[in-house]
């Protein structure tokens, strides 16, 4: 049976076709990819829900090479800090080449406000200008930062989780992966639809009709962070995660990727790899969902399940 769109995000998509989109961008032009990828996000963020019980806290964190990065305390109302609860480190999605914090502020409060768990998001920088290794650096670094301030902020450093989507699922897997290394505590990795693979750059041509983030566009991504090195054999782990030799000591795994989505392949094999070692892995591929498919519509079935258990995994950090 040929792939087709789960029927709710297919009536969503149709009641947007009256919107004109933007010509695909060409494969390696990263300045117009992240102009239509940040004109999309601000338009998604605009219609969340501010969540004005949670509140937010700009702090400073210092990366591997003394950059100060902004990172986002994200506080729900009313949670107790009488005893040290678990946290969550944010790292917004974007290819790698777009994003910010801003972009993304509503959707992080959104999960704090619905988990009650407090959320660090890190403004990490985005390559090409900042290339391999700044991104995942400053992923661990905002996880450094929070491990350090956890008595003040009232966090169990034992219940730290890393989290994000898409190219920031990417680097949260690697934070994991330079975390194990260095010897700091993560509780679990909360991976969605994560970008893990340089070498996802050869279309599929019966999954490539379906690609919200194309084979093109993750070949910019990937070539805006590894330059001339994407596809190489020696890509280092904690660039692409996928190519770590060993997953061995990672934390506790929850990773969701889309049938319809290009990173489906990898995730899956990422997921397998991880359990190979012994390591407790939850995976959700959808049925019929492609690359964001959160951002069509919050109504469908297949999307309050996915945030269900998205939230399950942050209420329940051990």
């Amino acid at each position: 049976m040929p792939y087709s769109l789960d029927p709710e995000l297919r009536r969503a998509v149709a009641a947007m076709s009256g919107e004109q989109a933007p010509a695909p961008a060409a494969r390696g032009d990263w300045r117009t990819l992240r102009a239509y990828g940040e004109a999309a996000l601000g338009r998604l963020e605009a219609v969340l829900d501010e969540r004005p019980s949670v509140s937010r806290t700009d702090h400073q964190a210092t990366s591997h090479d003394g950059s100060r990065l902004l990172v986002r305390w994200y506080a729900p109302a009313g949670r107790d800090r009488s005893t040290a609860g678990p946290a969550a480190v944010y790292l917004h999605g974007g290819g790698m080449i777009m994003g910010t914090v801003a972009l993304h502020d509503r959707m992080v409060a959104g999960y704090a406000a619905d988990s009650g768990i407090p959320l660090l998001a890190v403004d990490y920088r985005r390559a090409p200008e900042h290339p391999h290794p700044a991104p995942a650096e400053d992923a661990y670094a905002g996880l450094a930062w929070l491990i350090a301030h956890a008595a003040e902020l009232g966090v169990d450093p034992a219940r730290i989780a890393l989290m994000g989507d898409s190219g920031g699922g990417g680097l949260a897997a690697a934070a994991a992966l330079l975390a194990r290394d260095r010897g700091l505590a993560v509780a679990r990795q909360i991976l969605i639809y994560p970008m893990l693979d340089d070498r996802t750059t050869t279309p599929d041509p019966a999954l490539a009709p379906w690609a919200g983030w194309s084979y093109d566009d993750n070949y910019t991504g990937w070539h805006a962070l590894l330059g001339d090195l994407i596809g190489a054999p020696d890509v280092p782990a904690y660039a692409a995660p996928a190519r770590a030799a060993d997953l061995s000591g990672l934390p506790a795994t929850y990773i969701e990727v889309g049938e319809l989505d290009i990173f489906r392949d990898e995730a899956i094999e990422y997921a397998r790899r991880i359990a190979l070692t012994g390591t407790s892995v939850e995976l959700h591929v959808h049925p019929g969902c492609p690359h964001g498919f959160d951002r069509i519509t919050a109504e469908a079935g297949v999307v309050r399940r996915a945030r269900a258990d998205r939230l399950r995994a942050l209420t329940t950090l051990a």
